[in-house]
């Protein structure tokens, strides 16, 4: 962003600060809520409608891997939360409990808001800064969800009870908070990542030696994102916080573990079922092909939410959790990956096993291999998901129905996760136990979000 666009985003952010309380979470947690309606009292329309917007601009802005999607997800998830917690009187704020976010504004008690408004001037503003490189299509798509979303969801957004006071007063507080979000995102690493090299950050040269990553076929492209383990965390204290349990030890003999590990992949692949095929396709969620793995997995909650007719405040608290989980689960998943930088199966198999072989399903994606990116953050939203709707919940995926691969049904979130996982052995991408060792870092992560203390 400009100098310019800076200056008048902090010129907004005080105009509008100066009719909008600050507080800290303890204060937070002590002021009377609103004599409006809660934020329960409304459907879930303005939430799930901005996320599925934002799921469309995740699959088509260049840039967005699946860490990029992830943040612009998380932060998104957080916006829609925190500024309709106000209006939760049994939830507290997250501010506090983040990661250097240690106050946030808090709605006057006096002045009542519309939780609807509120939310859907959030989510416009944070939508509008998470992709600012969107295209001039999807920027109008953006305008138009904010002007259309009370005119197409009239019972959240009643014009005789809202009066021309608390729609402006409701807009202004939406939009603070999105900007005093941004503010503490802006210093998070993960800011533009994908742009030019941050001043001052030398040009990652990748470590050599025997079992180390090299660059892949076909395109053998430079690794992705190499610095976003260090990116500041939401939940966890840092990304060391949920390790992954190690590979085998580096070895070419036929007996030892590794190498047999490098066999059974080969030999899944080469010879690997249609239903395992299927799998491997299913769950690649590949960028601008697709909204990537975070947004699978947001698809997945937004039509429980649909079916479910949840309100406001759940849907808020669902996609502020899971979004959550997911992003510092590509962080420490990231951290993990170029701290063991472990060799890629084409890259073993072809120096130990078969020189012509490559993956015929898919490229091998352009970063060490363990653990399993898929494994961490797939587990990580299974157990949010579970944790919400319950772990033996039955639902069908609708996530690829456009492209004629659904609908899908599993038996539960778990299963669905752990068919993630193995649909990268089974595309000839990851070892076994770089799967196994996704699942369980992607566990741990979902336990500290789901430690989050958002009940008061």
């Amino acid at each position: 962003m400009s100098a310019h666009a800076i200056h008048r985003l902090r010129a907004a952010w005080f105009a509008l600060a100066a009719s909008v309380a600050c507080t800290t979470p303890a204060q937070a947690q002590t002021t009377p809520p609103s004599p409006a309606p809660p934020a329960s009292a409304y459907t879930a329309a303005v939430a799930t409608e901005w996320l599925q917007l934002a799921l469309t601009l995740t699959q088509q802005t260049p840039g967005f891997s699946p860490p990029v999607a992830s943040r612009a997800l998380a932060y998104l998830g957080l916006a829609l939360y925190e500024s309709t917690v106000p209006g939760m009187p049994d939830r507290r704020s997250l501010a506090g409990q983040l990661n250097e976010l240690s106050s946030l504004p808090w709605a006057q008690p006096d002045e009542p808001l519309h939780w609807p408004t509120v939310a859907n001037a959030s989510m416009a503003t944070m939508t509008r800064m998470m992709f600012p490189t969107a295209s001039a299509e999807n920027k109008a798509r953006i305008d138009l969800l904010e002007r259309s979303l009370p005119l197409k969801h009239p019972q959240d957004f009643n014009p005789i009870a809202i009066t021309a006071d608390i729609s402006n007063r409701s807009e202004s507080f939406g939009k603070l908070m999105a900007m005093a979000l941004m503010t503490w995102a802006r210093t998070d690493g993960g800011h533009e990542a994908w742009g030019p090299l941050k001043r001052g950050q030398a040009n990652y040269v990748p470590p050599s030696g025997a079992g180390q990553w090299s660059a892949t076929p076909p395109s053998f492209a430079p690794p992705l994102l190499p610095y976003w383990g260090s990116n500041r965390s939401f939940a966890l204290v840092n990304a060391a916080s949920c390790p992954a349990p190690a590979p085998p030890d580096y070895s070419e003999e036929v007996t030892s573990a590794f190498y047999k590990e490098a066999q059974e992949l080969h030999r899944i692949a080469n010879a690997a079922t249609q239903e395992q095929r299927q799998f491997a396709l299913y769950w690649a969620d590949d960028p601008l092909k697709t909204p990537t793995p975070a947004g699978h997995w947001v698809f997945i909650a937004t039509d429980l939410l649909k079916l479910r007719k949840a309100n406001l405040a759940q849907a808020a608290e669902l996609y502020a959790r899971l979004n959550i989980a997911m992003a510092d689960a590509f962080i420490a998943n990231w951290a993990t990956k170029y701290q063991v930088n472990l060799l890629r199966p084409v890259t073993y198999v072809q120096l130990v096993i078969d020189s012509n072989w490559v993956p015929t399903l898919m490229h091998t994606p352009a970063f060490p291999d363990h653990p399993s990116g898929h494994s961490s953050q797939s587990s990580a939203a299974a157990a949010v998901l579970a944790n919400t709707f319950g772990a033996q919940t039955a639902f069908t995926d609708n996530t690829h129905n456009d492209r004629g691969w659904g609908p899908r049904n599993f038996k539960s979130f778990q299963a669905a996760a752990d068919e993630a996982s193995l649909s990268r052995l089974y595309a000839g991408i990851h070892y076994r136990s770089s799967v196994e060792a996704g699942k369980v870092q992607g566990a741990c992560v979902a336990q500290k979000v789901l430690g989050l203390k958002l009940v008061r």
